[in-house]
């Protein structure tokens, strides 16, 4: 799902890019006066009257595609997380510190350090004197 989100973002970006590329080069209402009196346009890349055709055309579909973008990205944020907390909470029980490790014989837990005033392992806590 993340592969998906990031694609679309991806494409989102690029066609606002266009979007701004395309409105850029396209001519206003007053660059048509100049274009009657021969101001050259007819010597442009798509004749006299075809860039604002193929122009205005291109940016319908940039923006045609902005809006699917953006309707997919919504659509992914309002579908609920299937999975909740964190990288460690699924993790399985044999990579825990400490645990029993089945999966490999003779894996055992370390002991655990002793206490402070403790019987050492083995002694008889009868012979313990109380301080």
């Amino acid at each position: 799902m993340n592969t998906l989100h990031t694609l679309i973002i991806v494409v989102q970006v690029i066609s606002a890019l266009s979007i701004i590329g395309l409105v850029l080069v396209q001519h206003g209402k007053g660059a048509d006066m100049g274009a009657a009196f021969g101001s050259g346009a007819s010597g442009s890349l798509f004749g006299a009257s075809g860039s604002s055709n193929f122009l205005s055309k291109s940016t319908a579909v940039a923006a045609a595609i902005f809006f699917a973008a953006t309707m997919g990205l919504a659509f992914l944020a309002a579908q609920p997380a299937t999975e909740s907390g964190g990288v460690m909470d699924r993790l399985p029980e044999s990579a825990v510190p400490g645990a029993i490790d089945n999966a490999v014989p003779g894996a055992v837990t370390p002991p655990a350090p002793a206490k402070e005033g403790a019987a050492p392992a083995g002694a008889d806590p009868s012979s313990q004197i109380p301080q």
